[in-house]
């Protein structure tokens, strides 16, 4: 076996449209070559210019997903990167909520300031002692990860963002679909969408006959289908959560996921604030006063659906001491659910219930590269 590299990212190059066009064309040669990639390259250029036509045309898209170009997006809404993160293929890197602070509102920066130095308290009192799991650094994160829950999901952040040739055509007539719309669920996003396809289109990389998939595919975030839950080989289980968490879990591509937006099915409540009634419905009282901007911290009717392998490689990531506390225990109630439905087979049954003991430290095919040491982390019962 010969091994070559043919093509790689290289910083700061913005590439040509028709230099994607040439390479995928010369790409999609390759399925009917009488010789070597090499002699594809070298071939005439009008010959490959017809090929990407041909390709094209007959919607043979598969091809352009050769050529990729990277994005920067900057004061982008979060809940427009959650729209983006939801369509497959992509990579990513966001800034991230949890460990830094963000631009808000001033009826957003007071309520975030406020629980943050309550919740902080809170910390200190239910975890005083350093170690190596817990230091002031910690808390102060800890404390700004469930205060941003106050601030809402239009909240600008930056982001880089990959993806193919293929499907930035395939999101801008996604976008524009919603654009033209009477009634889209997208419709607070829709300026948005708009700024995105005016870019795309000005930067030379769209194509009529790329944009349209043929499948009449539609953005995929918001869905209001009901799902009957089910859990085999596959799996589809329903969840309230917040877009918080639902952000969190996105990362995981493999696994498909949908939420309902029309309305909210109530407040997320820190698990740290629940033994203090009065702390709690303080926080429920101040959520509601910012609803009209619709804070993180609303909880929404969510639909997950993927493969038990898929869900147990979920686990090796979620089901940590690091981990955002509500996607922890959301992944753990699936994980619970899954090996209560299928007690009936015993084979699914051990495959599953290995992974319910705790943290992914307990987990039999799995060694941790950093052990926390925190001992409520472990056995899946910290409040923070």
């Amino acid at each position: 076996m010969k091994i070559d590299i043919i093509a790689s990212t290289n910083p700061g190059y913005v590439v040509d449209k028709k230099d994607l066009d040439d390479f995928c064309g010369k790409v999609a040669g390759v399925c009917y070559m009488p010789h070597s990639f090499n002699e594809l390259l070298k071939e005439d250029e009008t010959k490959t210019e017809k090929r990407v036509n041909r390709t094209m045309n007959d919607k043979h898209h598969s091809v352009f997903e050769h050529g990729y170009i990277t994005l920067y997006l900057e004061n982008i809404p979060k809940l427009m990167a959650m729209v983006l993160n939801n369509e497959k293929v992509f990579v990513t890197s966001e800034k991230s909520a949890r460990y830094t602070e963000m631009k808000v509102s001033k009826r957003e920066q007071f309520l975030y300031n406020k629980w943050k130095e309550i919740i902080l308290e809170k910390i200190k009192q239910k975890y005083p002692q350093d170690n190596q799991f817990f230091n002031n650094s910690r808390r102060e994160k800890l404390a700004q990860e469930n205060a941003r829950y106050m601030i809402s999901d239009m909240t600008h952040t930056s982001m880089v963002y990959t993806l193919s040739y293929r499907q930035l055509n395939y999101i801008c007539g996604m976008f524009e679909k919603e654009i033209n719309k009477e009634n889209s669920n997208y419709k607070i996003l829709i300026p948005y969408f708009k700024i995105f396809v005016d870019f795309a289109n000005k930067s030379g990389y769209i194509d009529e006959r790329l944009k349209e998939d043929g499948k009449n595919r539609e953005l995929s975030l918001f869905s209001n289908k009901k799902r009957k839950e089910y859990f085999g080989e596959v799996y589809c289980t329903n969840y309230e959560g917040t877009v918080a968490q639902y952000a969190q879990a996105q990362r995981h591509r493999t696994i498909n996921y949908d939420i309902n937006f029309l309305s909210p099915k109530g407040v997320y409540v820190p698990n740290i604030l629940w033994e203090d009634m009065d702390l709690s419905l303080d926080w429920i009282d101040d959520m509601e006063s910012v609803g009209d901007l619709r804070p993180q911290g609303f909880m929404y009717d969510i639909n997950e659906r993927g493969t038990v392998e898929n869900l147990i490689m979920k686990a090796k990531e979620r089901l940590c001491s690091f981990a955002q506390l509500e996607i922890d225990q959301q992944t753990r109630a699936t994980i619970d659910k899954y090996a209560n439905y299928v007690k009936g087979d015993t084979e699914m049954y051990n495959k599953i219930k290995q992974y319910t003991k705790g943290s992914r430290c307990t987990f039999p095919d799995y060694k941790c590269p950093n052990p926390c040491g925190f001992k409520d982390g472990v056995t899946g019962e910290r409040m923070i």
